[in-house]
C-alpha cells in the first residue's frame, strides 16, 4: 500500500507541468487591443500547430505555430471574423489543424473510436471470464 501511495505522489507530481503550462506567446505577438488578443488568445488555444501535433499554437514554441499566430493577428487587425480566420486556416492545413474537428464522415471514427476500443476490451474481457471464470469453489 505504502508502494502505491509512493507511486500516485510521483504521479500527480509529474503531471504538475501540464496544469501550469506556459503559453508560447512572445511578447511582440501580442495585440494592444485587449478585446483583439483576447480573441486571438482564443483562437489560438482552438488551433493544433502542424509541427508539434500534441499541442495548440498558443503553446507551441516552433516557428510554423509561431507564423499562424501572427497570421491568426494579422487577419483579426483586418476585420476578419473568428470564423472566418477558421476557415481561411483549416483551408491552408485541413481540418487537421483543429484541435476539436467537426463531426462528419471523414471523422466519424476519430470520434466512435473510443467506445469501440471500450467494446472490444469489454467483448475479449467477457471472452476470456466465460472460459476460465473465477471459481472460488474448487482448490488447486
Amino acid at each position: 500500500m505504502r508502494s502505491f501511495a509512493l507511486f500516485f505522489a510521483l504521479l500527480c507530481l509529474s503531471s504538475l507541468p501540464a496544469w501550469t503550462q506556459a503559453r508560447a506567446i512572445e511578447p511582440g505577438e501580442a495585440l494592444n487591443d485587449p478585446i483583439l488578443e483576447t480573441r486571438a488568445r482564443a483562437l489560438s488555444a482552438e488551433l493544433r500547430c502542424p509541427v508539434c501535433q500534441n499541442q495548440s499554437i498558443d503553446d507551441s514554441d516552433a516557428p510554423l505555430a509561431r507564423d499562424l499566430r501572427l497570421l491568426l493577428r494579422r487577419r483579426l487587425l483586418a476585420g476578419d471574423s473568428d470564423d472566418e480566420i477558421r476557415h481561411f486556416i483549416v483551408a491552408r492545413y485541413g481540418e487537421f489543424v483543429l484541435l476539436k474537428p467537426p463531426i462528419s464522415p471523414k471523422t466519424w471514427l476519430l470520434w466512435a473510436a473510443p467506445a469501440l476500443i471500450l467494446l472490444f476490451i469489454c467483448v475479449i474481457g467477457w471472452r476470456i471470464f466465460k472460459k476460465n471464470p473465477l471459481n472460488s469453489n474448487k482448490n488447486p
